[in-house]
């Protein structure tokens, strides 16, 4: 165990100073910048970007900011004076998450339970209209999803609010968009996972004992199924509890995704880098929590 984390530690610090580089890098070859504005006189433009440091040429620039980020510093935001992108991140975080950490839930809990009955169920007509509902909506992405909701839920029926406000009623359309897709991804994954399982000599071997149906499907095959689905909740958590970029700005979610798509087009280049390395190391964290897990799942997985 020692060693592996030790090599996963290594390798995090190596894949996060590749996509600093690339993203800092990258980020500046993109024309404009955060003071291109017809308001500012070249005097003010040029002092700001003195002020900031934007001056400089950009191996130096770069070299300061990595000197800042061994400090755990990400730097002052270039639109929203006097406003540290750590400040942003700690106040702007923690609703993505709530927001993300409920819709992660709310998906294992439908799309699990769903594709065990599907598999079960195999070529029945359950499983036909929810092969039908999951292929369909699977495609679809989450900002249609988030603007059908709106239009059908706030603008016609008038039974959800339009602004947002840290109520709980306020939550339930963008969980219920955030979790759309996982759902159905959930739900084919576990129910293709399932049927193979299910078709293994061992599960013969538990019905052939007598064992009732519900504990030959839900112990013995569930455990050995739940795997892809594990791996999947990886990218998945990190995804939901950074913020769907669209679906926080359809809902006015002021959490970190919204704010990430505002800094991209003003060009705030210190939070659009916090932002990215914050979404690095939590993708990082989440993906070393699977693989520990993989060994509480199955034991016959052993980490090295």
């Amino acid at each position: 165990m020692t060693k592996f984390l030790l090599k996963r530690i290594v390798s995090a610090v190596v894949t996060l100073f590749i996509l600093i580089t690339l993203t800092f890098f990258l980020m500046h070859t993109v024309p404009g910048g955060p003071f291109n504005s017809d308001k500012l006189n070249k005097i003010t433009k040029a002092n700001l970007e003195k002020k900031y440091g934007l001056d400089k040429p950009l191996l130096e620039q770069y070299g300061i900011y990595l000197s800042q980020l061994s400090q755990f510093n990400l730097g002052p935001s270039l639109k929203n004076l006097g406003r540290s992108v750590n400040d942003i991140i700690a106040e702007k975080f923690p609703y993505s998450a709530r927001l993300g950490l409920l819709a992660l839930v709310f998906a294992l809990l439908i799309g699990i339970p769903l594709g065990c009955l599907a598999a079960i169920k195999h070529e029945s007509l359950l499983d036909r209209i929810v092969m039908l509902f999951t292929t369909v909506f699977i495609s679809v992405p989450g900002f249609v999803i988030g603007t059908l909701f709106v239009v059908i839920f706030s603008a016609v029926l008038h039974i959800a609010p339009t602004t947002w406000n840290d109520v709980p009623k306020n939550y339930v359309l963008p969980i219920l968009t955030y979790s759309f897709y996982p759902i159905c991804y959930i739900t084919k994954l576990m129910r293709s996972s399932m049927l193979e399982t299910l078709s293994q000599d061992y599960i013969k071997t538990a019905r052939a004992k007598g064992l009732s149906s519900f504990v030959v499907n839900f112990k013995h095959a569930l455990r050995n199924s739940i795997l892809p689905v594990t791996t999947y909740i990886g990218p998945l958590t990190a995804f939901l509890i950074t913020g769907g970029f669209a679906v926080e700005k359809i809902f006015s979610v002021p959490g970190l995704g919204k704010f990430f798509v505002e800094s991209v087009s003003n060009r705030d280049y210190p939070v659009i880098m916090g932002t990215t390395i914050f979404l690095a190391m939590l993708i990082i964290l989440i993906n070393l929590i699977v693989d520990v897990a993989y060994s509480l799942v199955d034991p016959r997985i052993k980490l090295k």
